[in-house]
């Protein structure tokens, strides 16, 4: 089957596991590899990137800047969503994977390359989200998973590998955690995370200060939202990925975001994570709270039952699935009249809204108010309650 492959687009960070993986692919298959960086928002040196791809012996180095359709065309749709997996997880790992190995796929076509390659382990969820991009976007294109198939299996392995093919390795310490960061976010998990009563290190967290050391004066901001999306700060219009990436600042500095849980992988088994979701926290709850006055009250009831099964799809590695097709159509058009402004306050930790306007507001004070009001009649509310109770009633004569 080696002799068949022509050319391999890997999935290249520049890191220990995918330069090990460079240098394999091109010794085992005997064919041009492709390293392909994607830059969705995570620090990183490309210049460097690009250099050790070239000395580990790839053809060629390809870095895409991803940043603005990240955001625009995979968190903002699921945002709209208002998507959470198990009640927590904003899913920031999840959302990046699909738009990478769809670049992948596009640059596989352009390169002309015939396989695709990525450093996900058998273990995990990254494996699955990458395989069923590439599949659903390209059949045609060959899959190889290395962590699959040799016998690197240890850290060990892999340095000693390195170290053999003459492939540059950093001389630091260990990280006692791996993690993985884009616009959205950064996780942490494995190492000493993999004992769940451990508390994380504070020196671990990158995008947020500890709570206790946020400010002691609340900061307040401004959310404009059309249809869904934040399109404006404190009155300023910003683009998706600039929008998301001064909330991150606002909300580290308040120390927002933070995530400690253990969660259901999809190839089932449990796996703790450590997450920093600063923006995106204050963006989920500025858009819920827009909501409340924008949203008719059994639309808002369809479309959270639906919000378990579409966080579940993007998890699982579904973006570009029919029924996911379907469900991003249902949570837009529930959009249409999402959209205002909130007033947020960022206080040590907390998101709290503290005001909300819409043009299509659907609360009336004139209707709410405990005051005088000519619009509603209250003795209507009797039978309304009467008929409400009947099966109880019946109930309880029974």
């Amino acid at each position: 089957m080696t002799s068949q492959i022509k050319k391999i687009v890997l999935a290249y960070s520049g890191g220990l596991d995918t330069s090990v993986i460079l240098k394999w692919l091109s010794e085992e298959y005997q064919c041009p590899v492709v390293a392909f960086a994607a830059d969705v928002g995570q620090t990183e040196d490309w210049d460097a990137v690009r250099a050790k791809g070239m000395a580990t012996g790839a053809e060629k180095v390809v870095i895409s800047d991803l940043r603005e359709e990240f955001v625009r065309d995979y968190v903002f749709p699921a945002f709209r969503a208002n998507a959470i997996y198990e009640g927590s997880y904003l899913l920031g790992t999840s959302l990046a994977r699909p738009i990478i190995a769809k670049e992948q796929v596009r640059i596989a076509e352009q390169e002309g390359g015939d396989a695709v390659s990525h450093g996900a382990t058998g273990k995990g969820n990254d494996q699955v989200r990458f395989e069923l991009t590439y599949m659903a976007l390209n059949p045609k294109l060959k899959i190889i998973a290395p962590w699959r198939m040799w016998d690197l299996n240890s850290r060990t392995k892999l340095m000693a590998y390195a170290e053999e093919h003459n492939i540059p390795v950093p001389v630091t310490k260990a990280k006692p955690y791996s993690s993985d960061e884009n616009l959205l976010h950064i996780s942490f998990e494995g190492g000493i995370l993999e004992d769940p009563w451990n508390e994380p290190e504070a020196s671990m967290f990158k995008l947020s200060v500890a709570p206790e050391d946020a400010p002691d004066r609340p900061t307040y901001i401004e959310i404009e939202y059309q249809n869904g999306n934040p399109v404006a700060l404190d009155g300023e219009t910003l683009s998706p990925a600039t929008m998301l990436a001064r909330l991150n600042a606002l909300g580290g500095a308040n120390g927002i975001g933070r995530l400690d849980m253990v969660e259901n992988r999809f190839v089932g088994m449990k796996s703790r994570g450590v997450y920093e979701t600063p923006g995106g926290t204050i963006m989920r709850i500025a858009h819920r709270d827009l909501e409340t006055i924008t949203l008719d009250r059994e639309v808002m009831k369809i479309r959270d039952s639906l919000v378990p099964r579409y966080s579940e799809l993007i998890y699982n590695g579904f973006w570009f699935s029919p029924e996911m097709r379907l469900l991003q159509g249902t949570m837009d058009a529930a959009q249409a009249t999402v959209s205002g402004v909130v007033r947020l306050k960022l206080y040590k930790g907390n998101c709290t809204p503290v005001g909300r306007k819409s043009v299509n507001s659907l609360y009336q004070e004139s209707f709410a108010t405990f005051e005088e009001d000519a619009v509603y009649t209250q003795s209507d509310a009797g039978g309304f309650i009467r008929l409400n109770a009947l099966r109880l009633k019946i109930q309880a004569k029974g």
